[in-house]
């Protein structure tokens, strides 16, 4: 904003050479006052996961500076906590119920909790919370705690666990998949787009028609929506197309998250997804509720 400053009577010989006016910058700050929930379900249908993620993220990283594995002990038991307390509120489980299998861990209640478990796996199968691992650079690790402290809760959630889509054809969208493992490829949709805020993969599974165009050209729907997503980024992503049937897959598989156990590793006939739920069932059920 512009600031006069006026005459003053002991600069009268200055007046000529000194300007009335500068230019400053000011922070104005808004105080907004909201009125609290009456109960614990308007707080469960109104939450935002991406911001709850975010404050986790910050909380964990914080405390992997310390400890890494103490970071990862809390997180696992924050969810069991939260989830027993969502029970509790609900009224899943009695006191005196002893079967484990009536704890609901998917937030069934709830579509604005449901993201939320997988929301925590993918951060803890994530490079940044892995121990020991040779094949994870410490530098890389010290870019995630960048990158994650300074994104924005949509940026954030995007970059953690990837949104995977599918295409019934190159000008066809045909669904955004909740799952992010091998079964979305039993389907017939023969493309894949995976969007991991810092790459963007373009997938053919190896049954894909020859018939279909690789890479996708220019003029379609496919490659429209990804020059759309690098222009809309704050960094400009890492652009692969992959084709199942020549390529080296790896780079597309690693963010298949929920085939990987705790610890990263691949899984084989088995998800590693639902085996932690199962395990934060557990958890939960040695609360007591």
């Amino acid at each position: 904003m512009i600031v006069h400053h006026g005459d003053a009577s002991d600069d009268a010989s200055n007046s000529g050479s000194r300007s009335k006016f500068s230019v400053q910058r000011r922070l104005r700050v808004r105080t907004i006052q909201y009125n609290t929930t009456a109960n614990i379900w308007d707080l469960y249908d109104f939450v935002d996961p991406d911001v709850v993620l975010t404050i986790l993220v910050h909380q964990v990283i914080l405390a992997s500076l310390s400890d890494v594995v103490e970071a990862r002990l809390w997180l696992h038991d924050w969810l069991a906590i939260f989830i027993a307390q969502y029970n509790k509120a609900y009224k899943n489980v009695r006191p005196a119920d002893s079967v484990v299998s009536h704890i609901d861990v998917d937030f069934s209640n709830c579509s604005q909790l449901q993201p939320l478990a997988r929301l925590v796996f993918a951060f803890l199968v994530s490079p940044l919370l892995q121990v020991q691992d040779e094949h994870i650079h410490p530098d890389y690790q010290t870019y995630l705690q960048c990158l994650f402290s300074a994104l924005e809760p949509a940026s954030l959630r995007q970059a953690i666990c990837p949104t995977l889509s599918s295409y019934s054809s190159l000008d066809t969208e045909a669904e955004v998949h909740q799952s992010l493992s091998r079964s979305v490829f039993t389907s017939e949709r023969p493309i894949f787009l995976l969007d991991a805020y810092t790459d963007l993969l373009v997938y053919y599974l190896p049954t894909a028609s020859p018939s279909i165009p690789f890479p996708p050209p220019r003029d379609c729907l496919l490659r429209s929506t990804v020059d759309r997503l690098k222009q809309e980024r704050a960094l400009t992503p890492r652009l692969a197309f992959i084709h199942g049937a020549r390529d080296d897959t790896t780079t597309f598989e690693k963010y298949l998250i929920e085939d990987r156990g705790l610890d990263g590793t691949q899984l084989d006939g088995s998800t590693g997804f639902r085996s932690f739920l199962e395990e934060v069932r557990s958890r939960v059920a040695e609360f007591g509720i």
